[in-house]
């Protein structure tokens, strides 16, 4: 690969932050508010990660969205069946 070309996988987990945002952010109609500040504080690490890898492993930048909507499904379910939250 050539060294001055530009990967195009840190776009696309971008764009793929940026819909999990969505997710994690709409989370509050489902979850308590305190919930939904955890998510958030958990989104901004998962994004700074996902910043901090740009350059040095444009791959992984891709992989932070897929990571980031298993947690979100895992968490949201979860404490769904362990605390009964609903809408």
């Amino acid at each position: 690969m050539n060294r001055n070309a530009t990967s195009p996988w840190p776009f696309v987990g971008m764009a793929g932050m940026a819909a999990t945002f969505f997710l994690y952010a709409a989370s509050g109609l489902v979850v308590p508010w305190w919930a939904v500040l955890l998510l958030m504080a958990l989104w901004l690490v998962q994004f700074v990660a996902a910043c901090r890898w740009w350059t040095p492993h444009p791959t992984r930048v891709a992989a932070v969205p897929v990571v980031a909507t298993v947690l979100w499904f895992g968490l949201v379910t979860g404490g769904a069946a362990a605390f009964g939250w609903s809408s």
